[in-house]
């Protein structure tokens, strides 16, 4: 069998059964599909079951231990020669397993080294919600470090302009002697996807981007879940410094520059205002509206990128509180990361124990 196609769920029965659809879909059939239900309280088994006759489909129901632990737990009874591993929000064009295919065979060229890890990129579906849209969109941004992560089909650009490329856990191949080799994912709750990719590189491999080989990506439905989901990001930040010193990059800070740039602007506003209303109002006029031209003319920005790429006005303003979301989320979880790891000097899991390690 060439694929094992590996998906950790956690209460996410509904968007398991459009994933499935999707897999039943692919032109290319070689595959299995592993589904580890990580403890959930709202598993999917009844979804699984409706594809049995459609699929080479297995599931699993384990305790829960994260999504490394549980793709771990698949990888370990996985028959293919390669593992992809899917987060469960995404949908595939079903044109993806080809794609996989032939970047891999466009590949064998003795001017090539050999291809051990891919990763693809991302993407909306039009039938996202313009909340889901905007979120999308605030994450594979030029204009919101976007590039760290990677580029979107439609957007014309290859991942790599600000960082190297480490394939993520909601698009990830690797071969399965290679992972098995490299022990799987660790227990990181959040970032566990880059340290394994870190690993890869680490122990000689270069991993891939295959841009034809995209996904689309639910992500958080709404930004709530959408800033939890980034504060953990940030929070991983550091530890993978501290794992795998030197990984962090420039570009790695600028969420954190921006957090602080927007918090130091409001506060100057704040204060300006102050002096306006006790001391003398035309001196500090400026002091309480020059600090929002910035945040302004950045909201503006990608209010008009956002509505140029979506098509859609509302996407555009949406766009605009999950640029900051996704922007002051990270940096927050990033400022909070250094303070307990690198000042309080507390190791990872004494620092979040409460929150990732229950």
């Amino acid at each position: 069998m060439k694929y094992s196609i590996i998906v950790p769920v956690y209460n996410r029965p509904d968007e398991v059964d459009e994933l499935l659809q999707s897999l039943c879909d692919q032109k290319a059939k070689d595959f299995e599909v592993l589904i580890v239900e990580d403890g959930s309280q709202r598993d999917c088994k009844a979804i699984v079951e409706k594809y049995h006759d459609r699929l080479d489909v297995k599931y699993f129901m384990k305790e829960n231990s994260g999504p490394g632990q549980s793709r771990n737990y698949g990888a370990e009874r996985a028959n293919g020669e390669w593992l992809i591993v899917l987060d469960s929000d995404v949908v595939l064009p079903e044109g993806y397993l080809e794609a996989v295919e032939k970047s891999l065979t466009s590949h064998l060229s003795p001017l090539t080294s050999e291809i051990v890890a891919f990763g693809g990129p991302d993407a909306a579906h039009p039938s996202f919600t313009p909340v889901q849209k905007a979120i999308s969109y605030s994450m594979t941004s030029f204009f919101t470090t976007g590039g760290i992560r990677g580029s979107s089909p439609q957007s014309g650009r290859t991942r790599g302009a600000l960082d190297k490329f480490y394939p993520r856990s909601f698009n990830m191949g690797i071969r399965r002697d290679v992972y098995l080799q490299l022990g799987g994912f660790t227990k990181m709750r959040f970032g566990e996807d880059i340290d394994f990719s870190y690993r890869i590189v680490e122990a000689g491999y270069r991993p891939r981007l295959f841009p034809e080989a995209w996904v689309w990506h639910k992500r958080r439905t709404d930004f709530r879940k959408f800033f939890r989901q980034v504060y953990n990001s940030g929070i991983a930040r550091i530890n993978l410094e501290k794992r795998h010193p030197g990984t962090m990059k420039l570009v790695h800070l600028l969420p954190t520059v921006f957090t602080v740039g927007v918090i130091a602007l409001i506060l100057i506003s704040a204060v300006g205002r102050a002096l306006m209303h006790y001391v003398d109002r035309d001196q500090f006029y400026w002091m309480c509206f020059a600090p929002w031209i910035p945040i302004i003319l950045y909201s503006l920005l990608i209010c008009v990128d956002s509505t140029i790429k979506n098509r859609s006005l509302r996407v555009g303003i949406l766009s605009v509180p999950a640029a900051f979301v996704q922007l002051m989320g990270y940096g927050l979880g990033f400022i909070e990361s250094w303070w307990k790891r690198c000042v309080l000097k507390q190791d990872e899991f004494q620092a979040f124990e409460k929150t990732f390690y229950k």
